[in-house]
């Protein structure tokens, strides 16, 4: 299934993607696509309604973020060999952990802001997961059982903030309209491997990131495993797992975006993100 939140920002819809492309409304069977849905028990359930009989919604509404109110967002760096180089580090012998603040999420078409003063304001095509049963010290073998579903991330990041300034990656990666999620939340069955997925991202119609999640360092089992080891997780959480080559900060030289620019990101099956930088 492909799922999505569908509406104004804050009165959003949950809804499903039928087999002829049109938007359901799922209101009358859940209240949103939060933490209290996002689980297999549920999910059972929406694939037995006949989605024929649910309202349609009309195609021309916003998109929000596929997920509403997640308890963590957490994310994986340097996790692509080609992307650690690009960025002089060394590739990493385990993941590398950090946290993004959950009001930076927003829906995958929505403007993306930049703050006076910001300077090197970067783009990530990222693949996210989505957690469907808690998990505590689980092995990797066990990890798809408690993966719901995949989701495509734009883990937006203002370099100087992340290195430059004193403390954790966080400060870089938290202000609002950086965390893009969508437009779907996929469920598992619908990605037939989840190891080959092509990504892309274009900057003002320019391909800048092109990779596959082939070359990831820590496949999502081993991420999902290696996280639980540190802190729980719940249904509704997300860990974006890092990025191919092709970010600005890589760049010789340097390239970062300003005010009036257009991303366009895509990875295979969970759809396309486009969004333009406005300042604030």
């Amino acid at each position: 299934m492909k799922l999505l939140r569908i509406g104004n920002l804050g009165n959003e819809k949950p809804a499903v993607l039928d087999k002829d492309g049109k938007y359901r409304d799922l209101t009358s069977h859940i209240e949103d696509l939060n933490p209290n849905s996002l689980n297999f028990e549920t999910f059972s359930k929406i694939r037995g309604l006949d989605l024929s009989s649910l309202p349609e919604i009309p195609k021309s509404e916003r998109i929000g973020s596929c997920i509403s109110r997640p308890g963590k967002f957490i994310a994986i760096g340097l996790n692509f060999s080609d992307h650690a180089a690009e960025t002089g580090a060394k590739p990493p012998t385990e993941p590398i952990m950090f946290m993004k603040a959950t009001s930076s999420i927003c829906g995958p078409n929505d403007n993306i802001e930049i703050v006076s003063g910001s300077k090197k304001l970067d783009w990530e095509v990222e693949l996210g997961v989505v957690i469907g049963k808690d998990a505590k010290h689980i092995s990797e073998s066990e990890s798809q059982n408690h993966i719901l579903g995949y989701c495509l991330v734009n883990d937006v990041s203002e370099r100087e903030w992340q290195i430059e300034k004193m403390g954790q990656w966080v400060k870089g990666k938290s202000h609002d309209t950086f965390g893009p999620i969508g437009p779907y939340l996929v469920t598992k069955d619908e990605i037939k491997d989840i190891n080959n997925l092509n990504m892309s991202l274009d900057l003002n119609g320019k391909r800048m990131q092109t990779g596959n999640t082939n070359t990831m360092i820590f496949n999502v089992d081993v991420i999902v495993s290696y996280v639980s080891q540190f802190m729980s997780l719940q249904a509704g959480d997300i860990i974006t797992t890092g990025t191919p080559p092709g970010v600005g900060m890589g760049m010789k030289p340097q390239q970062f975006l300003k005010e009036g620019d257009e991303l366009k990101l895509a990875i295979d099956n969970l759809g396309e993100q486009n969004s333009k930088i406005v300042a604030i």
